[in-house]
């Protein structure tokens, strides 16, 4: 991989499993991974998207939620970031096998950075 790739795209969902079928149905994706609070991961074999579980109790609106970047070094983007005057990612500590680090950009939006990739059928060619 030459340069960062944009490789994941997250939805905050009322009703995540509707939505799987929906896209799966309409776009053939394959649904890759299942939460136990019933996010959904579907993939088209490049781009992951995730369909995160709107919970009532949250303080997370629904709608576009995040978006991540597949690098080939984590560190280096992250120095880069830092050198741009922008906070360091932080670490995610999480059971989903993939997205290592968040970040957020000069307006505030939320992105992720992996050096392994984002899952499902053919998403992680670099």
């Amino acid at each position: 991989m030459s340069k960062p790739a944009l490789r994941h795209l997250a939805i905050v969902a009322r009703d995540p499993e509707a939505l799987a079928r929906f896209y799966s149905e309409l776009f053939s994706m394959e649904v890759f991974h299942r939460d136990d609070d019933g996010s959904c991961f579907l993939s088209d074999g490049y781009l992951t998207l995730a369909l995160i579980a709107h919970r009532l109790d949250g303080d997370v609106p629904v709608g576009m939620n995040h978006f991540g970047f597949q690098v080939e070094d984590v560190a280096a983007t992250a120095a880069q970031l830092q050198a741009m005057g922008a906070d360091l990612p932080a670490e995610r500590h999480t059971t989903r096998p993939f997205a290592e680090y968040r970040a957020i950009d000069p307006e505030g939006n939320w992105f992720d950075l992996s050096a392994h990739g984002y899952g499902g059928s053919g998403a992680q060619h670099s």
